[in-house]
């Protein structure tokens, strides 16, 4: 879960373009993402370890987790808390230092096979990010312990990035939301990523295909983390990202449309 917002950010900050003229200046601007025409699969596995005691798996290392409510230690230098409200919900709260990070209801409905995840990330200036994903159950398992595929996510905060010229043959993506920039120029090279959101090591390199197509790898200390194809359409209106995240099996697809300056 706390990859969540990491798995959607390298994607929809690799708005790029060629180097020199024209075919650069068609990516700057403001974009909005289309929640309608975009799709962000999501994985989580949820273990059961006896008793009151479950292991987490959202993308990253298996947290082991008794569900009292309590804070525990878990992933990056975080807490993990799970609090069982009722059979059927639960809620899962991550913080850092104290600080509140994320919060979500899990809701299980009545037959076992769904779960609806009101989902909220709290960021550093009191904005939040809201979304919905509702999730199917994959193979055995009962109660909230299975493995879960997102067969539909809701993204219900506005979703808008920067993309701004960068030392005149590159481009800058400015994340409002998240603090985050991101410096790119299609030279072969990896550039580090900026802000106090930013994990130690994260860089990118982009290559261009043709005038309207990109491609873009991310790294995390070296090690590719997510490559992305970035496609314009023809009448420069509209952004389509398929980023494939290492260890996923399904790509997410985001539809940004350009906004009226």
């Amino acid at each position: 879960m706390l990859n969540r917002l990491l798995h959607i950010v390298p994607a929809v900050c690799l708005l790029t373009a060629v180097a020199g003229g024209a075919p650069r200046r068609t990516f700057i601007g403001d974009w909005k993402l289309d929640e309608t025409r975009s799709r962000l699969p999501d994985q989580m596995k949820v273990q059961s370890k006896g008793g009151n005691q479950y292991g987490f798996d959202f993308g990253g290392s298996v947290e082991t987790i008794t569900v009292d409510g309590s804070d525990q230690p878990g992933a990056g230098g975080t807490t993990l808390s799970v609090r069982a409200d009722t059979p059927h919900t639960w809620v899962v709260q991550r913080k850092r230092d104290g600080r509140l990070l994320l919060s979500a209801t899990w809701r299980l409905s009545q037959d076992g096979r769904t779960l609806t995840d009101d989902y909220r990330e709290f960021e550093d200036d009191g904005s939040t990010l809201s979304m919905e994903y509702v999730y199917e159950r994959a193979g055995g398992g009962s109660g909230f312990a299975a493995d879960w595929e997102s067969i539909k996510e809701t993204v219900r905060s506005p979703f808008f990035i920067q993309v701004k010229e960068f030392d005149r043959d590159g481009l800058s993506f400015v994340y409002p939301l998240e603090h985050r920039t991101k410096h790119l120029k299609f030279n072969g090279e990896d550039y580090p990523n900026e802000g106090p959101q930013v994990s130690h090591g994260a860089s990118s390199s982009g290559q261009h295909v043709n005038a309207r197509t990109l491609v873009i790898t991310d790294k995390s200390d070296g090690k590719v983390t997510a490559t992305e194809r970035v496609v314009l359409s023809d009448d420069l209106q509209t952004l389509t990202i398929t980023q494939h995240v290492t260890g996923r099996a399904k790509p997410n697809v985001l539809v940004f449309r350009r906004s009226a300056t």
